[in-house]
């Protein structure tokens, strides 16, 4: 494998046993837990005046902090999204500032880019030629494109109750796809890890980009927080608010806030706070209760339109709880129509499209500003994990809702 100068291997986060990243490819081959891209910092020649002087391109401008160089990437230009100011949201909001890092402009419009591209670039690296996730649609996109872009198979499962565009881009990039039969309704992510688990015991040689079985996707949505640091010449806010499902993108941003601090980039950890929706908020449940790792949902209880983050069973809530508790974070849960209500808010009040599930970070920060969390000198940074047009069809419906409301009560 070609890999940065730094990356020293794979460390598990329960065993704390590190592995050549070469032979070691998914989980722990002792005890089955999570990897973790290791460096060694003291070979990290990266500085902030550095990275001042470089292009601002793609997530790649931070690749010393990265197990692969540049040029060895299956890339497609992801990362390098904008952070936008919100005034009118900090106004509403009564804080002194809000941001929004638009993670819609990557490539398949999603932040799932950024871990497809880490992930993908690895399985090329052991060389794979078939890859298999399941997905609850827009990693399922992501994948099929970057497995495009690296001349690889895909085969993606996703559930029934995933987007329509998420499915047909699946399938014009070329992948496999299959959608799981709903048993009782709409069939849920669950049922699509089913059917990944039972397909992968049939074809072993297939390379899984599954979350957190490759130690790559939360390496490359680390990207986020440098990024985000960057854009704010390494001065830390007051807050992060996450939409959080599965809470890849949370774990690996709170990773790279503790490589910026650990490097004398920044004085502090960055706070995270993970945003639910209140009809799936597992993470929340055990924040709130005091506990280290969540209680899983069955999927008859998940009650929420916010498909991204319908996800009743987090397999690393433990990690998300100690991010978020760390870093002196949070957790929040809103409701559906409080997130739908949200992202037509910020589209009439900003001019910017939020997809309906990373709204909740959105309604999330209002709920926490109302609560005393953030205050009126606070600067807030909102995820925007994915485009509006992900969930266009769940937006319009909120809509017309909203309208034919406003009239009967004319």
């Amino acid at each position: 494998m070609e890999t940065t100068d730094a990356f020293i291997g794979l460390t598990c986060v329960d065993c704390e046993e590190t592995f050549d990243a070469a032979a070691a490819t998914h989980r722990c081959p002792d005890c089955g837990g999570i990897l973790d891209p290791d460096y060694d910092y003291d070979r990290v020649d990266l500085t902030p005046a550095t990275l001042d002087a470089r292009p601002d391109g793609s997530m790649w401008r931070y690749a010393e902090l990265l197990p692969f160089p540049a040029e060895t990437a299956v890339s497609l230009g992801e990362g390098a999204t904008p952070l936008v100011e919100c005034p009118a949201l900090a106004d509403a909001m009564g804080v002194g500032r809000v941001l929004l890092k638009d993670e819609g402009a990557n490539p398949t419009g999603t932040f799932k880019d950024r871990g497809q591209a880490a992930a993908m670039t690895a399985a090329r690296e052991h060389g794979a030629s078939e890859v298999a996730l399941n997905s609850a649609g827009n990693a399922g996109q992501a994948a099929a494109a970057y497995a495009a872009r690296a001349d690889l198979d895909a085969h993606v499962f996703l559930p029934s109750r995933a987007g329509f565009t998420q499915k047909a881009m699946t399938e014009v990039h070329g992948a496999d796809l299959t959608v799981t039969d709903p048993v009782d309704g709409n069939s849920q992510i669950g049922d699509a890890g089913k059917a990944y688990a039972e397909a992968i015991e049939e074809h072993p040689e297939w390379y899984s980009t599954k979350t957190f079985v490759t130690p790559y996707r939360h390496e490359g949505k680390k990207t986020m927080a440098l990024e985000l640091l960057a854009q704010l010449d390494w001065e830390v806010p007051d807050g992060v608010v996450y939409p959080t499902g599965g809470g890849v993108g949370l774990v690996g941003m709170h990773k790279a806030a503790r490589e910026a601090r650990d490097l004398g980039w920044t004085d502090e950890l960055v706070p995270m706070y993970a945003a639910q929706a209140a009809g799936c908020a597992p993470v929340v449940r055990a924040y709130e209760s005091g506990a280290e790792r969540h209680e899983p949902l069955d999927d008859d209880e998940v009650d929420t339109a916010c498909n991204g983050i319908a996800i009743p069973d987090p397999g690393a809530s433990g990690l998300i709880l100690e991010a978020i508790r760390e870093s002196d974070g949070g957790a929040v849960a809103t409701t559906d129509r409080e997130i739908l209500d949200a992202a037509i808010e910020v589209a009439r009040a900003e001019g910017l499209e939020v997809g309906a599930t990373c709204a909740a970070a959105v309604s999330g920060a209002f709920a926490l500003a109302e609560s005393g969390e953030f205050g009126p000198d606070d600067t807030v940074v909102l995820l925007n994990t994915g485009a509006g047009n992900k969930d266009v069809d769940a937006l319009r419906a909120h809509l017309g809702e909203r309208e034919a409301e406003a009239e009967a009560n004319e």
